[in-house]
């Protein structure tokens, strides 16, 4: 139960990631994909607040549009974390969430709500859980949870889950969402996706650097959605450009300088015919773990790619 005394609110941040890169390496016996990635956090996010109930009761405040409340990766996670952690049993909470991430757009929003529970909820109740243990839970929710947990920028394999934290650049980037919705199963049951790749190490990756990096969903996505293919197409005229996860948005880079700020802002202007448009900055320690009641981890940084 958490002590009367300390706060019993937390407003915590559910931050978007980026995949700088996505390739597919193989197929498992399961049907899952084999994957290296690098993920990297910007600064835009969802917000979470979470409120502590005397009744023990767990309580989503607000529904998401689409989305029915069993199949919330925040209310799951709380859900999660109480039935597994004995100490947890008799806590209850109110879930807030101020959704700003466009749902199914490729950015993490399900998985990073659900980071942001495990750890805010093992702050409020006072669980005492390690990184590890927070970790190992959210991989039972998705493999993308586990980054959000940890923290840090990572180079990932497997499905995503196998974690190896790194320094990346931190460009400014413009994030354009097309406004359709990208069917996952859709893109990787695709005959036409690359699924061989070769494996490449975390050093060679590093190496290549951000003009080598593609996403092997890419071709697959812009055949099947045409808008997607166009807002990639604009974007390409000014800077590098990829998509993230299996979209639908999409992002350009431009350096993480003033210079670098005021060209994104003048392309931002100009994308807002292909869909809904953010600038962000990347991150490669989350905002989550910058936030009181947030967690912040021991990490070896590992290696580290700059501009």
């Amino acid at each position: 139960m958490t002590d009367s005394r300390l706060p019993a609110t937390l407003k915590l941040p559910a931050p978007a990631k980026l995949n700088r890169m996505l390739h597919i390496i193989g197929r498992r016996a399961d049907g899952y994909h084999e994957l290296q990635t690098l993920f990297q956090f910007v600064d835009l996010s969802d917000s979470i607040t979470l409120t502590s109930r005397q009744d023990s009761k767990l309580q989503l405040d607000n529904a998401l549009d689409g989305v029915a409340d069993d199949d919330n990766l925040a209310l799951r996670a709380a859900r999660l974390l109480k039935s597994r952690v004995p100490a947890a049993a008799g806590c209850g909470a109110g879930i807030h969430i101020d959704k700003h991430l466009p749902q199914g757009g490729g950015l993490g929003g399900g998985s990073s709500n659900a980071a942001t529970v495990l750890v805010g909820l093992n702050s409020l109740w006072q669980l005492g859980l390690s990184p590890a243990k927070l970790t190992a839970l959210g991989l039972t929710l998705g493999a993308d949870v586990p980054v959000f947990v940890k923290g840090h920028s990572a180079w990932a394999e497997g499905v995503g889950e196998k974690l190896t934290p790194v320094t990346l650049d931190i460009p400014w980037f413009v994030i354009v969402h097309p406004g359709v919705s990208v069917s996952t199963p859709g893109v990787f049951g695709d005959p036409q996706l690359t699924r061989h790749t070769p494996r490449i190490s975390m050093a060679r990756a590093l190496q290549g650097g951000a003009t080598a990096w593609r996403n092997d969903c890419e071709a697959v996505v812009k055949a099947q959605y045409p808008p997607i293919a166009r807002a990639l197409s604009f974007l390409a005229r000014f800077a590098p450009v990829r998509l993230t996860g299996t979209g639908a948005c999409v992002f350009a880079a431009f350096e993480g300088t003033p210079r670098g700020r005021q060209e994104a802002g003048r392309v931002a202007r100009m994308a807002g015919q292909y869909g809904a448009v953010w600038i962000a900055q990347g991150r490669n320690v989350s905002p989550l773990h910058d936030a009181p009641g947030g967690q912040t981890p021991p990490v070896n940084a590992g290696s580290s790619f700059g501009v």
